[in-house]
């Protein structure tokens, strides 16, 4: 979750910061896919505001909103290799419109938790650095080699199956976005004051919900172009780096900020995309 994602969630809720906040009522599911939409992308939605922002009610239903965030992307990805331009031509296109689609804030979040993780000595200072929205050269880098690698492992699919690349992509991204958010129910907010301890902490129940449903699209989306065999498998490695990265934050930070959350979605899409590559050309 980054200092961008959370001021836009939180727009609608400032309009009426004048009066006194009553409590809020349980948002249903249009709000809150719509919530996931304006938090996660910059597609238009509309001027109408969601009464307050809900972490854990945009969980829910976020793999729909990951959904219509996805296709225009995995669209032109399609169309692009269908027409007959370049397997890498194609995936870059596709990866840089999926940027634009979403402000490119996972990026901005990796490259915040790069230069903050490993250009810090102390603690303070690495939450100092990752709070800063400038990038120095550990920020430079994670930016360009996560959009490096999935474009070498989509022009792999467009090349070995254009539909499949669509398919697959869309569902990773489903599967990135929602299981990214499991940072947010194992760790702590590193600062008190900081922009993921003020979005809330997020129950397990919520996270379960989401990712229940992410999963369940991703095996419609994924099973028809592979087999269930490299399904478990992109699961498999998503949930092993993902791991991974919980326990690197707690040994680094001893808690999570919102910039490690959306660094964890680009890194488990990186280890999804990446699972197919034993299969390419099989």
């Amino acid at each position: 979750m980054t200092k961008s994602q959370l001021t836009r969630g939180k727009t609608a809720t400032n309009d009426n910061s004048g009066a006194s906040e009553p409590k809020a009522p349980s948002t249903n599911l249009p709000d809150a896919i719509l919530m996931g939409l304006r938090f996660y992308s910059r597609l238009p939605t509309g001027d109408t505001p969601h009464k307050t922002f809900d972490f854990k009610a945009m969980v829910r239903p976020l793999p729909f909103a990951s959904l219509i965030i996805g296709v225009a992307p995995a669209f032109v990805l399609l169309m692009l290799s269908v027409l007959g331009t370049p397997a890498l031509f194609a995936a870059t296109i596709g990866v840089a419109l999926m940027a634009i689609v979403t402000g490119a804030m996972a990026e901005d979040a990796f490259g915040d938790a790069m230069d903050g993780l490993f250009g810090g000595q102390t603690l303070e200072r690495k939450l100092e650095i990752m709070h800063d929205s400038r990038h120095g050269t550990y920020g430079v880098l994670g930016i360009v080699a996560p959009f490096v690698l999935r474009v070498a492992c989509l022009s792999a699919l467009v090349a070995a199956s254009p539909l499949a690349a669509a398919a697959i992509w869309l569902a990773t991204t489903v599967l990135a976005r929602s299981g990214a958010t499991w940072i947010a129910v194992t760790l702590p907010p590193a600062r008190a004051d900081g922009l993921s301890a003020s979005a809330g902490t997020l129950p397990a129940v919520a996270f379960y919900i989401g990712m229940g449903l992410a999963l369940a699209i991703s095996f419609v989306l994924i099973v028809p172009f592979s087999n269930i065999g490299n399904w478990i498998l992109a699961v498999g490695f998503g949930a092993a780096v993902l791991i991974l990265w919980r326990q690197f934050l707690q040994k680094m930070l001893g808690g999570q900020t919102g910039d490690t959350i959306g660094a964890a979605q680009l890194l488990l899409e990186i280890a999804i995309l990446s699972s197919f590559m034993f299969g390419v050309g099989q």
